[in-house]
């Protein structure tokens, strides 16, 4: 009897097994902060009858270097973490490839592409401890050309989005004077990090008196540990705008379920997910949580066309490059 159990519970196992491994798996590609990934994936395996494989990857630029690099033998089906200025340069290596989701009627966002799905959006900012700082830059200017001795730490813009967004940000601001703006920053950097995760750590240390970071960053503090005394100082010649964007690969075997998942990431309750857990505002409106309403807004955006981005890029890093290795 009890063999006959046995047998009966361990042939229950084998079946068992045998359908989880028939579901299909969908494999997104993020970036290492992605605050989503659990919710996100057990979100949608709720509703796919598929495995959700959430790889972390760096950061946004790290992501479109590993595509690019593994090309067809790519594991991804999705890629979820590039931004809106790494879009053209996508396209032009062939990556991604078009979805059919409709442009929701409440997009909060003035963006929309065939190829890319928009799903939060933000303002690149400098965090300060307001206990620390009495007296934030209110522009650049004051923040580079401080007399303060503050220190500043941001990252790199060959692995990170944000610290692609603050190499546009600059010339985006200084235009021809650049590069004496990234010599009067280089004499206020702590450090250049290869991420965000690592930049700001080190400013939650209190190594540095600011962190390029983004103008949301406060509700993170405010929501989870009720502390209000992290800022973001917000600049008269305003701030670059960065649209989060997500895009099936040209490579994917699992096109019909990555679609799916791009549909569901431009829902209600995924993007109120975004709101909470990527700490970013959400692609289509939404009631906000009321610390959104508590923290220092951006008045001005500021943003180069994709195109722009890739056709400059490399010059304004090899710039940034020659000043900062002087």
């Amino acid at each position: 009897m009890f063999r006959f159990i046995s047998v009966l519970i361990s042939l229950l196992f084998i079946i068992t097994t045998a359908k989880a491994n028939d579901k299909p798996t969908l494999t997104v590609y993020s970036y290492s902060s992605f605050g989503p990934a659990k919710t996100l994936k057990a979100d949608f395996e709720a509703q796919c009858y598929c495995v959700v494989n959430i790889i972390s990857i760096g950061d946004g630029v790290t992501i479109l270097n590993r595509l690019r690099l593994e090309g067809s033998r790519t594991k991804a089906d999705v890629i979820i973490g590039l931004d809106t200025n790494l879009t053209s340069t996508a396209k032009q290596a062939n990556l991604v490839q078009p979805h059919h989701i409709a442009k929701p009627q409440n997009l909060a966002v003035d963006w929309w592409d065939n190829d890319f799905v928009p799903y939060d959006y933000g303002y690149f900012a400098f965090i300060y401890d307001k206990e620390k700082i009495a007296n934030p830059p209110k522009s650049f200017e004051q923040l580079i050309n401080n007399q303060n001795g503050w220190k500043i730490v941001y990252q790199d813009p060959r692995t990170s989005t944000p610290g692609l967004g603050l190499l546009l940000w600059m010339n985006y601001v200084y235009g021809t004077q650049t590069p004496q703006a990234w010599q009067q920053l280089a004499q206020h950097t702590l450090t250049v990090t290869k991420g965000w995760g690592e930049s700001y750590g080190l400013f939650l240390k209190g190594e540095a008196d600011f962190v390029l970071s983004y103008s949301t960053s406060p509700v993170y503090h405010i929501i989870n540990d009720n502390e209000h005394r992290y800022q973001a100082a917000i600049f008269d010649e305003g701030h670059y705008n960065q649209v989060e964007v997500a895009a099936i690969t040209k490579y994917t075997k699992q096109y019909d379920l990555a679609n799916q998942f791009m549909a569901f990431l431009l829902t209600p309750k995924t993007q109120a997910v975004f709101v909470d857990k990527n700490i970013m505002y959400p692609a289509i409106n939404i009631e906000l949580p009321a610390a959104y309403h508590e923290i220092n807004t951006v008045n001005q955006s500021l943003s180069f066309t994709a195109d722009d981005v890739t056709n400059n890029q490399k010059h304004w890093i090899k710039q940034w490059q020659d000043i900062v290795s002087q």
